[in-house]
């Protein structure tokens, strides 16, 4: 690999990595650490899976299939490709992702340097900067991945590296299971909501390949999978030194407290008094490299859906007011009300990637996929319809005889029966399918 292909690369990973780190990205690790104790190996495991590698086969994914999602989605149909894209970027964007991450700027970062500090304004600043530096989608990978990832990992590395070199406590108190130390970080990585965003990125990232000269499909591949790479590992690295902070902390859990507590408690006494507003900017990054990257995902989505009756500067002005909007709402109220679609559009999504990915260029029959992903969304919205006191407790009954209902994962084992059944049942009616396209 030339020197222009590794600093392609590295640019382009630098910038994915920045994309999935928010600041829920930051929050999440030590908490695990603090519960797992003596076993945060097996917690960060578990998270890397859902958080980590599952985002980077959703980026395989579209990759596989074209260049959006919506060639992702086609493999199912093409009509409900477009109906859960609409679904998706909402959730990712204006709706909950983009006001979060304005949210969560002003209650972790801004108020923890001024406590009086008006929400509104924050909001506003937040929205301003965002809109700067996303009204251009063709210079939006090199703005993050150039300029605002290496000041991000800059400051993670150091709190990292001094936090492991001097650990603030050898005793790491609690001795979570092995097995419950897994699954807690395996749960914990669909918060993340990383999956979702990375059948979205895949599309800025593929966009960004091509302009820098990488046309061909295998030159696409490779250059995707080399920033991929990148950006995992730099996922896996804070991502598992974040976690040992959090084992090492000796805090006390004897009280209730907030994951930004803990997360400011390592800060300060990891990098003295200027460890808070280290922490302040730091979760600033990390959620101002997502929303822009954000932002430039639902202009580009809603501008070619709309074959550019609305243009891409319009939907980027809209986003960005109404998030700023919904974002003095604060992060409390916007999980809430985003968890319900959330919870049907997820498992959708991720079973569509998942199935993709592993079958994809074995199996050339549309039937299997659409009765996979028919499957989990039979469950979806069996989940939605409880959750609104709909059939509730037959719904919970149904599926407490599901495999991994446990594990939030009562989709799996239905969508692959049904992959299966469908696959046969095709290929008694279709000797000679037509290849998917």
């Amino acid at each position: 690999m030339n020197s222009k292909k590794i600093s392609d690369s590295v640019t382009i990973g630098f910038a994915l990595f920045a994309m999935f780190f928010g600041a829920g990205n930051l929050l999440l690790p030590p908490t695990l650490g603090l519960n797992a104790g003596v076993n945060w190996i097996a917690s960060i495991s578990g998270f890397s899976l859902t958080a980590i590698l599952a985002p980077f086969l959703g980026i395989l994914a579209v990759l596989f299939s074209g260049e959006t999602f919506t060639d992702l989605g086609a493999r199912i149909n093409k009509y409900f490709a477009v109906i859960l894209a609409i679904v998706i970027m909402l959730s990712i964007g204006p709706l909950v992702a983009i006001p979060r991450t304005a949210a969560t700027t002003f209650e972790v970062g801004v108020v923890a340097l001024v406590p009086d500090f008006s929400p509104i304004i924050s909001s506003i600043i937040f929205f301003a900067i965002t809109l700067l530096l996303s009204i251009s989608p063709s210079k939006v990978v090199d703005i993050i991945g150039k300029f605002l990832t290496p000041l991000l990992l800059l400051i993670l590395v150091v709190l990292v590296a001094m936090g492991v070199w001097n650990p603030l406590s050898t005793d790491l108190g609690t001795d979570t299971p092995v097995g419950e130390a897994f699954i807690n970080g395996f749960r914990e990585g669909y918060q993340t909501m990383d999956v979702l965003a990375s059948v979205i990125f895949a599309s800025i990232i593929i966009l960004a390949a091509k302009a820098k000269g990488y046309v061909t499909i295998s030159e696409k591949t490779k250059i995707t999978m080399a920033a991929g790479m990148i950006a995992m590992f730099c996922l896996l690295f804070i991502y598992g030194g974040l976690v040992y902070l959090g084992a090492t902390s000796g805090y006390d859990t004897s009280t209730d407290y907030k994951r930004s507590d803990l997360l400011l408690h390592i800060s300060q006494n990891i990098l003295g008094t200027s460890g808070t507003a280290a922490l302040s900017l730091c979760v600033a990054l990390a959620c101002l490299t997502t929303a822009i990257a954000l932002t430039c995902a639902v202009g580009t989505f809603f501008s070619g859906l709309t074959k550019g009756l609305l243009s891409y500067r319009v939907v980027v002005i809209a986003t960005c007011i109404s998030s700023s909007v919904l974002a003095v709402k604060g992060v409390d109220e916007i999980i809430e009300y985003a968890s319900t679609f959330l919870a049907v559009v997820y498992p959708i999504t991720l079973a569509m990637v998942l199935y993709i990915v592993l079958f994809g260029k074995i199996v050339f029959r549309k039937a299997p996929f659409i009765g996979a992903v028919g499957a989990t969304s039979v469950i979806a919205l069996l989940e939605f319809a409880a959750r609104f006191n709909f059939q509730k407790e037959n719904i919970a009954l149904f599926k407490s005889w599901i495999p991994l209902q446990q594990y939030d994962l009562a989709w799996v084992v239905p969508s692959f029966v049904c992959f299966v059944l469908f696959y046969l049942v095709d290929l008694l009616l279709f000797p000679q399918p037509k290849k998917v396209e």
